[in-house]
């Protein structure tokens, strides 16, 4: 009789439109391992309940996702560095002793640029888009990249700049409105605004991108996202969306539980091609 398999969640809400039962359960049969995967939908203001629940129950692990990551950073008895940085956690793990917060997003963000798009990030003139728990996930390890420049520019700017005081003694990071690009170019765009749930992009003035420069979405969608057109339309000389990035973060959190890296890969040409 076989053992019983491990038991893996990810929460959200809303939650049924989620990829990652499919991309572990890939990771597991490719691997060996004997778990289980399921999407949980929790109310607003019920996480901390339901993740109780879950590990009470015997669950080992769990991937966090909006609206309740920075639910999750409170959750967590002991926070990784890039976790206690960014202020959210993606990916619980029970442990005896406790339990461990990550954030996995930023890692997944850098290794599908600069290992499955292989575009090097050092000395880059990076912009990021937006302030929020998205955008926060991803300095750190963006920064650690060393690019000649990261741009924080949000609709509010007091936003943006509260995130530059946060992050300012990794590197060379500066916080805007969206007004003050003009007149500014950069090599790489990166969108992290929730401007793409309502099909919409960031107001941009012209000439932003420079030529040559790559447009990065961190969301993704059987059809190309508004910036990602946004990025084709302006000349980019790639614009990608986030399913790489969506994949490789699972793939963190996966070894982070199980100790194995998975090849991502396949699981990405899995998932685009339906």
């Amino acid at each position: 009789m076989s053992a019983q398999p491990d038991s893996y969640a990810v929460m959200g809400h809303p939650i049924a439109h989620s990829k990652s039962p499919r991309i572990h359960s890939l990771f597991a049969a490719q691997t060996g391992q004997n778990l289980e995967y399921r999407a949980i939908l929790v109310e607003p203001g019920g996480f901390a309940a339901a993740a109780r629940a879950f590990r009470q129950a015997g669950g080992r692990g769990l991937n966090v996702t909006v609206p309740f990551k920075q639910d999750a950073w409170v959750f967590a008895d002991i926070l990784s560095a890039r976790a206690e940085r960014a202020g959210a956690v993606n990916t619980l793990i029970f442990e005896a002793g406790g339990v461990r917060g990550d954030n996995t997003d930023g890692p997944g963000l850098v290794r599908d640029l600069t290992v499955n798009h292989q575009y090097p990030l050092a000395k880059r003139r990076i912009l990021l888009l937006g302030a929020g728990g998205a955008a926060r996930g991803v300095l750190q390890p963006l920064l650690l990249e060393r690019p000649a420049q990261l741009v924080i520019a949000n609709r509010t700017a007091n936003k943006a700049r509260d995130l530059v005081l946060r992050f300012s003694d990794l590197g060379p990071v500066s916080g805007c409105g969206l007004a003050e690009l003009a007149g500014r170019q950069f090599d790489l765009i990166i969108n992290a605004t929730a401007a793409g749930l309502q099909d919409a992009v960031p107001p941009l003035p012209e000439g932003v991108l420079a030529a040559g420069g790559w447009c990065y979405d961190l969301m993704y969608g059987s059809e190309p996202t508004a910036f990602v057109r946004w990025g084709q339309a302006h000349g980019a000389a790639r614009s990608v969306d986030g399913l790489g990035m969506l994949v490789e973060q699972a793939a963190e959190s996966f070894r982070l539980w199980r100790g194995v890296w998975p090849e991502t890969e396949p699981v990405i040409a899995a998932l685009r091609n339906g």
